[in-house]
């Protein structure tokens, strides 16, 4: 039996097909291309992928590919420490709008793709796919600032849904000022497991796509981006063996038995370093991931 699944994990640890790749870079180029034809958003634009794609750990079930829109004018959103207000840095706040920003975009792009080919949603713009690319979503973002007292500041991006809230991520070093984010962590991670770490985590995620198939509930709840996350937090010496289900035994075994309590794992940290993944979010995340960690060990039959 584990020759079987060694056979199977050696195809899934693979990254994306030639192919596959060439309709990624399709959209990409086409966003990009659409955006460039609006001589402002040219200009106060950064535009670079995110997710799976860009971390190159996404599997063929991963039908569209995360690209970032960066407005990189004067407006930001920022995060002050307890007991401070923008007053106590000296910052006003901007004219320029999230909604403003997001129908520019969604002008650009319909003006290159048509009006059926883009879709309005709540976090992101849908460019459809076809034959020659995959789908996209297209996801206005401003930068984010997480200051501290002394008035120092880390910068992320920030999304703005329409029905409100806010979502912060950290996922490049997009400037030379910005800190380390889950990119550059994460190309480190797979260097120090000699490309072991990227190949686990697309395992991990075929697995799950497969459990979801076949009706496993602990899969449905589990995110792609967490399984990543989850991933990064074993140790390196999990990733050194010679074939690919060792290394799945024992990065499967280390996760499931330091999630079994919250003492053992409240700390973990996201790739970029800058969130914790179960401190301070929803009660039950954790619980849920030891779930799902306890049905794949199952499902490829091995037992804790």
């Amino acid at each position: 039996m584990a020759g079987e699944w060694e056979a199977k994990f050696s195809q899934w640890a693979q990254p994306p097909s030639d192919t596959e790749e060439t309709r990624i870079q399709n959209a990409i180029k086409g966003i990009r291309d659409a955006l460039d034809a609006d001589v402002q958003l040219k200009s106060t634009t950064r535009v670079f992928v995110q997710g799976s794609y860009r971390n190159r750990v996404n599997v063929r079930q991963d039908s569209d590919v995360d690209i970032g829109v960066l407005y990189t004018g004067s407006t930001f959103y920022p995060e002050y420490p307890q007991g401070t207000t923008k007053e106590t840095f000296g910052i006003s706040d901007s004219a320029y709008t999230v909604q403003e920003f997001k129908r520019q975009i969604y002008g650009a792009l319909i003006a290159r793709f048509g009006a059926s080919g883009v879709t309005w949603g709540d976090k992101a713009l849908d460019v459809h796919a076809n034959t020659y690319r995959v789908d996209a979503d297209v996801v206005p973002l401003f930068e984010h600032r997480r200051y501290s007292t002394d008035g120092s500041f880390l910068c992320g991006v920030e999304l703005r849904p329409d029905n409100g809230g806010r979502i912060i991520n950290w996922p490049e070093q997009l400037y030379s000022h910005w800190p380390r984010q889950h990119y550059e962590h994460a190309v480190s991670k797979n260097d120090a497991t000699r490309r072991a770490y990227k190949g686990v985590v697309r395992i991990l995620r075929k697995l799950r796509y497969v459990m979801d198939g076949e009706g496993s509930a602990s899969a449905k709840d589990m995110k792609g981006f967490l399984v990543e996350c989850l991933v990064h937090n074993a140790p390196n010496e999990n990733f050194a063996h010679d074939t690919w289900e060792k290394c799945v035994r024992a990065v499967l075994c280390y996760l499931w038995s330091n999630t079994l309590d919250d003492a053992t794992c409240q700390y973990w940290r996201e790739v970029s370093q800058l969130k914790y993944i179960f401190l301070g979010n929803p009660a039950g995340k954790r619980a849920s991931a030891n779930k799902f960690l306890l049905d794949a060990w199952s499902y490829i039959g091995i037992t804790p």
